[in-house]
């Protein structure tokens, strides 16, 4: 699957999603066996609780910033930055401000 505003068109990420006050959006836009790639906008104070993922999965920031919390260590990006959390490692996830980012999650 792929979504419908990125099938052989080109496309701003950031307004493929609406950033909404005290909510956290996700919008997949492509679902394949072997990963995704989900666009995500928190407004400032979201959170993602500690978990694990069984897979690598890429955050890159495109609008606003997110501290990034990787086995302890924060880790503070704006845009165009970019992170990989490893397979197995706890992670959260904590809007520093109203932002929109991509995450791509490698399933092999």
């Amino acid at each position: 699957m792929v979504t419908d505003e990125l099938h052989g068109k080109a496309a701003r990420l950031v307004d493929l999603i609406a950033l909404q006050p005290g909510a956290v959006v996700s919008k997949t836009l492509v679902e394949r066996p072997t990963g995704t790639v989900t666009l995500f906008a928190f407004d400032k104070g979201q959170k993602l609780s500690e978990h694990t993922a069984p897979f690598d999965a890429l955050v890159m920031v495109l609008q606003g910033s997110v501290d990034i919390i990787l086995d302890g260590v924060h880790h503070t990006l704006t845009v165009g930055d970019a992170i990989v959390m490893p397979a197995g490692v706890v992670h959260a996830v904590d809007a520093l401000e109203p932002c929109v980012w991509l995450l791509t999650m490698i399933r092999s």
